[in-house]
């Protein structure tokens, strides 16, 4: 191991799975939940493009979601993948899994917020939607939110890539995440660390405050409708809603907001197992099987495409 410290400037991944048959065989377990997230949600995607009834602001958000998770699970998986058949991570490659990595993650944030907004807006204010929720303004959203999260990414990815890393190279981890690679790095990092909570706070905990919040209005409204039947269904698109942000925000938030010293290698991989994989093949499933009019799109649709009797 020293002379490989030496002799390469690369990181080498320690990995999820020990290099053995029953790491090959979990390592074939994830690949079956990549195939499976990358079919959900471009399908998602495509069903969402084809089918008229679903060009909504708020179908038009859940696209973008569906194309995040897509590039989210795919800058982990594959590579992992590769690393554990046949070699490590280059210097360079380690930076641009960590951009794209933290591009989908604070972007994925931003975007769940977004998500929010629209159904606070539909359910509280329904007579104010056409005007709060304009294809102008979700535009803005969305652009916004990978904006902000491709710049944040960057910073941060830079800055990571810059830093004297004069210890041992061997990251505890199965893709290059930057707090991950801090501890490794030869001078003090805590003013950076500082700087990593903050940036956690302004892209995971704002926006998943702004989410409660936002949530909070929509049931008081929801247990105050007159309609039963307008009240079942604002409910059930909330709490699946609610389901995904969960899902994403409790292991991200509880990651990245303690302290070095309260954090363990081992945790830290199980629980970016939920926000890295899990996550990105639920999503599709949970807003698919939980919404009537995406069932209904994906009848129109196959009929599309069905042989049609003579």
């Amino acid at each position: 191991m020293e002379k490989w410290n030496q002799t390469s400037n690369d990181f080498i991944l320690l990995g999820l799975f020990p290099p053995n048959q029953k790491g090959l065989l979990l390592l074939l377990l994830i690949i079956s939940v990549f195939v499976l997230a990358c079919l959900g949600n471009s399908g998602m995607t495509a069903l969402i493009f084809l089918d008229p009834r679903l060009h909504t602001p708020m179908y038009f958000l859940l696209s973008q979601l569906s194309l995040m998770d897509l590039m989210y699970i795919s800058s982990t998986v594959p590579k992992m993948a590769i690393n554990f058949l046949s070699g490590q991570p280059s210097f360079l490659g380690c930076g641009v899994q960590s951009f794209f990595f933290l591009t989908m993650a604070c972007s994925e944030g931003l975007l769940l917020a977004s998500m929010a907004y629209d159904r606070f807006v539909a359910i509280c204010h329904p007579l104010h939607y056409p005007i709060r929720m304009s294809k102008m303004k979700c535009g803005k959203m969305i652009l916004g939110s990978w904006s902000l999260g491709s710049i944040n990414s960057l910073a941060h990815t830079v800055y990571a890539l810059h830093l004297p890393y004069c210890r041992s190279r061997a990251i505890n981890h199965f893709f290059c995440d930057v707090p991950a690679m801090l501890p490794l790095a030869c001078v003090d990092t805590w003013d950076y660390e500082y700087m990593v909570f903050v940036s956690t706070s302004l892209f995971l905990l704002l926006p998943f405050l702004g989410i409660t919040a936002s949530y909070g209005r929509v049931l008081f409204a929801v247990f105050h409708m007159r309609s039963k039947e307008g009240r079942k269904k604002a409910f059930t698109t909330c709490s699946t809603h609610l389901t995904v942000v969960t899902f994403y925000y409790a292991p991200f938030v509880y990651t990245y907001l303690r302290p070095r010293s309260l954090r363990s290698p081992a945790e830290d991989k199980i629980l970016a197992v939920f926000y890295t994989i899990l996550t990105p093949m639920f999503n599709p499933i949970i807003y698919s099987l939980r919404n009537k009019e995406v069932l209904g799109a994906m009848r129109r649709v196959c009929g599309m495409f069905s042989p049609r009797k003579k």
